[in-house]
């Protein structure tokens, strides 16, 4: 029987075949959701969607784009932030 913690749906739950063909279910924690900017609240595009263990093993060049507010704000709300702030 499976441990109490594993029948929620908490884990993911992935479908292997060992190598002596027994098949076999794997639970693995969910993905986190995609990162939103801060400002329209869009998803973020080049901030990938992993656990925080696999994130800093990663180089910071993978984390978010290398621009200013990367990471933080959308492409269009940056470009408007960068306008406005030359603008003054």
């Amino acid at each position: 029987m499976v441990e109490g913690k594993l029948k929620s749906r908490t884990y993911r739950r992935i479908h292997k075949t060992t190598p002596g063909g027994r098949k076999v279910i794997h639970y693995v924690k969910r993905k986190p959701q995609i990162a939103h900017c801060s400002s329209c609240g869009k998803g973020l595009f080049g901030v990938p969607r992993e656990r925080p263990y696999k994130m800093q093993n990663m180089p910071k060049s993978y984390k978010r784009p290398q621009r200013p507010f990367g990471g933080i704000l959308c492409t269009r709300c940056s470009r408007a932030k960068i306008i406005s702030e030359a603008r003054k």
